[in-house]
C-alpha cells in the first residue's frame, strides 16, 4: 500500500498506579506527560479518572468530593502544561456540572489554545465493582452526531471515547463517520481476583480484540490508556478490589499492535503513527463504501423479537 501526503503524530500514554493521595496521582500524570513530550510526543493520553482511586467500586456519597468543575483546578494545571510543552493532552476527570449532576468527562487541551473540546462518557456501566451509574450521568446530545463528535486539534481530528464505550462498535463507527482520524480511550479495567487465570486471560483478550476490531472496521488507529495496580476503593470490603491489568496499547488501522505496555508496570508508552495510512487501507478494504445503510434501520431497536 502506498501512502501520499504523509501525516504523522507521536502519541504518548501514561499508565500508572493510583492511590488515595490526589496530589500524588496528579504528580505522576504530570511527570509522565513531561517524559512523553521529551521523547517527542505531541499528543498525550491519560488513563481514566487518573486523579483518584477508582472510587466506583462502592456507592458512597463521600466519593463526590472527587468531582470538580470544568474549567477548574485540574484543567488549569493541564492547560498550563499543554501550553508550556506545546502539545495536546487528553485528560479524564470526574466533572461536577451542577449540583447533583456529574459526568465522567474527557477534556482535550491544545497548547496555547487551552480547552478545545470535551467528551462526556455515553455508555455507563453498573456491574459488581463498577458502580458508575451511581455517580455519572451519560453525556447528553440531541443527536448521535452531537454525542459522538470528534475534536479538532493541532495534531488531527480526535475521536475521544471513555472505557466502557470501547466495547460498542456503534460509538467507534459514528466517530469514524464524523471524520475521526484516531480513536482514543482513557480506560480503567481490570480483573476480579476471584476469577481463575483462564477467565482473566479471556477477559483481557476480549478487551484487546474488540478494540483492534474497531481499528480494522474503520481503517483508523486506536489507542487505549489503562490503569495498573491493585486498588481497594475507600469504604470497600477487603475482598472487593480490582487488579487493573494495564496493557495500554496502540494499534494501527489494520489492527496491528504498534506498542503495548506490560500489565503491572507504570509505563510511559510512546509511538509514532502515520495517519495517512487510513487512505490506503480504506482503498483496499472499502468498508465505508460497501455499508448497506438502506438495510440497517433495525439498529435503532433494542432487540429484534
Amino acid at each position: 500500500m502506498k501512502e501520499s501526503n504523509m501525516k504523522t503524530i507521536t502519541l504518548g500514554m501514561v499508565q500508572h498506579h493510583c492511590n488515595d493521595d490526589s496530589n500524588n496521582n496528579l504528580d505522576k500524570s504530570i511527570a509522565g506527560i513531561r517524559k512523553a513530550a521529551a521523547q517527542g510526543a505531541n499528543l498525550v493520553l491519560l488513563q481514566e479518572l487518573h486523579n483518584s482511586l477508582y472510587f466506583c467500586q462502592t456507592e458512597s456519597p463521600d466519593n463526590f468530593r472527587h468531582a470538580e468543575s470544568i474549567p477548574g483546578p485540574s484543567t488549569e494545571t493541564f492547560a498550563t502544561l499543554s501550553a508550556e510543552l506545546d502539545i495536546v493532552i487528553v485528560a479524564s476527570l470526574f466533572e461536577r456540572r451542577s449540583a447533583g449532576l456529574y459526568h465522567n468527562t474527557a477534556v482535550i487541551l491544545d497548547g496555547k489554545r487551552g480547552i478545545v473540546g470535551q467528551y462526556r462518557k455515553m455508555h455507563i456501566p453498573d456491574d459488581p465493582g463498577y458502580y458508575e451509574k451511581y455517580y455519572f450521568t451519560p453525556g447528553d446530545a440531541e443527536s448521535a452526531a452531537e454525542a459522538f463528535q470528534p475534536i479538532d486539534t493541532s495534531v488531527g481530528r480526535l475521536g475521544v471515547l471513555v472505557c466502557w464505550d470501547q466495547w460498542f462498535p456503534e460509538a467507534a463507527r459514528l466517530m469514524a463517520l464524523a471524520g475521526a482520524e484516531l480513536l482514543l480511550y482513557p480506560t480503567a479495567i481490570g480483573w476480579d481476583e476471584h476469577d481463575d487465570q483462564a477467565e482473566q486471560a479471556r477477559q483481557q483478550e476480549a478487551w484487546l480484540t474488540i478494540q483492534r476490531a474497531h481499528a480494522i472496521a474503520n481503517g483508523i488507529p486506536v489507542a487505549a490508556c489503562n490503569r495498573t495496580g491493585v486498588e481497594t476503593a475507600a469504604g470497600a470490603a477487603s475482598t472487593s478490589r480490582i487488579h487493573f491489568w494495564g496493557s495500554s496499547f496502540i494499534a494501527g488501522p489494520q489492527g496491528e499492535i504498534i506498542a503495548q505496555a506490560n500489565s503491572d508496570e507504570e509505563t510511559v508508552l510512546v509511538a509514532s503513527l502515520n495517519l495517512s495510512r487510513t487512505e490506503a487501507v480504506r482503498q483496499y478494504w472499502p468498508y465505508l463504501r460497501d455499508r448497506r445503510i438502506d438495510a440497517y434501520a433495525d439498529l435503532l431497536r433494542r432487540y429484534r423479537d
